[in-house]
């Protein structure tokens, strides 16, 4: 789980601590866990800065925090600070650029060469809603058989063209790429290269995990580039 540690400090000598922070940077190079830093100053109080440093996880930031040459900065920072500074750590439990990280991984899950676990990815009752399917599919194991249906009939990928997060949702713009080499919907192997796009909406929980899926693609395109309509069309 993604940690970010908060340092609230007074300090008169701002230009003095920017240094010494650039100087921490330098030193650490190659062996810091810290994965963003950012210092904000509060608009009402010129000599009130608020740190925002971010790790992977909470282990991540103790070895960070165990470095000498991160004990010997804080020292300095101290004698830099008005009063004493103060820190607040903090589990990230909503996060929506990790979202969108997770809907991106999936896609590339999907789309690997062989039929991914899904665990890491997915709420174990996630609730797919896809219009081409009888029935919604939901629960890890039957979503695992949708995607083996598609391994089955195609090796495929796919692009992500454009993602937007808003609050727990993730919009993906998506172009699947695929080559027809085994059954689908009793169609034979073609061997053609086809393609279709499409849009997905993924709802994500408070563990990070994809909870719920909305698809809507171009089937019938997909279809009539199998021939598959070639018939209907006579």
């Amino acid at each position: 789980m993604t940690f970010v540690q908060l340092i609230d400090c007074k300090t008169s000598r701002f230009d003095e601590m920017n240094r010494l922070m650039d100087r921490w940077v330098e030193q650490t190079k190659g062996k810091r866990t810290a994965t963003h830093d950012l210092v904000g100053k509060d608009r009402s109080d010129a000599s009130h800065f608020l740190q925002i440093v971010e790790f992977p996880s909470y282990e991540d930031a103790m070895r960070n925090s165990n470095l000498p040459e991160t004990d010997k900065i804080f020292q300095e920072m101290v004698a830099l600070c008005d009063e004493m500074p103060t820190f607040t750590d903090l589990d990230v439990v909503r996060d929506e650029q990790l979202y969108a990280a997770t809907s991106r991984r999936f896609f590339e899950a999907v789309g690997g060469k062989d039929t991914p676990s899904l665990e890491g990815l997915l709420a174990e009752d996630y609730h797919d809603h896809d219009p081409s399917n009888d029935q919604d599919v939901i629960g890890l194991d039957a979503v695992r058989e949708e995607v083996e249906a598609w391994k089955t009939g195609f090796d495929f990928d796919f692009t992500v063209d454009d993602q937007l997060a808003q609050g727990d949702r993730v919009c993906t713009r998506w172009t699947w790429h695929g080559t027809h080499t085994g059954d689908f919907m009793g169609m034979p192997a073609t061997g053609k290269r086809v393609s279709m796009t499409g849009t997905t909406i993924h709802r994500c929980g408070p563990d990070g995990k994809i909870a719920e899926g909305w698809w809507q693609y171009d089937r019938l395109g997909l279809m009539g580039q199998l021939g598959a309509l070639d018939d209907l069309e006579q």
